[in-house]
């Protein structure tokens, strides 16, 4: 008897485990997947794709936002801004990714530096419209918080690793030239 209820508590906890793991879905699409996938060795063009669909993702919140005929427009708002914010989070994390190969992104993060620079101008323009109605500037208050808080955060994180990039790639352009003089000596 022990047996068969550890049994079924078992599988009752994986199911409600599995479901909740269901809930979780990808912020970009399959066609956005496609094209991330086919730019996985060149960096300026897989940050630009990112920084494409973050854009297309903030612009379709507020437009959403403004639309006084949507549906449900407070949560799809809401849903605009979460999926912003997860793409956003995606081009982050592909940035880590290419530092850690030890990838040269001088080039490639100069689009990501202006666009973070576009990302926030827009959220603070956004938080400022959603203060003409007190309810919905509570409601999308945090999560425009958290997006410009990642944003500024990220922005910075940039920045300084291009100005690390541009002493690292100098210095080791420098030592490659020493390299090549000595050997053709």
């Amino acid at each position: 008897m022990t047996r068969r209820r550890f049994l079924f508590l078992f599988l009752l906890l994986s199911s409600m485990f599995a479901a909740g793991q269901g809930h979780h879905r990808d912020p970009l699409t399959d066609a956005e997947i496609d094209k991330v996938r086919d730019a996985a060795q060149i960096p300026e063009v897989r940050l630009k794709l990112y920084i494409g669909f973050a854009r297309a993702r903030l612009d379709k919140a507020q437009q959403i936002h403004s639309d006084p005929k949507a549906t449900d427009r407070a949560q799809q708002t809401r849903d605009g801004l979460q999926e912003f914010l997860d793409v956003y989070d995606e081009l982050s994390t592909n940035v880590d990714t290419y530092v850690d190969r030890g990838t040269d992104l001088r080039k490639a993060l100069k689009p990501v530096i202006e666009a973070d620079t576009e990302f926030g101008a827009k959220l603070r323009a956004f938080r400022s419209s959603l203060a003409a109605d007190a309810q919905e500037a509570r409601d999308d208050d945090f999560l425009i918080g958290s997006a410009l808080q990642s944003v500024d955060s990220g922005a910075k994180d940039h920045r300084d690793l291009l100005a690390e990039q541009e002493e690292t790639f100098k210095h080791k352009k420098k030592q490659d030239h020493k390299e090549d003089a000595s050997r053709s000596q």
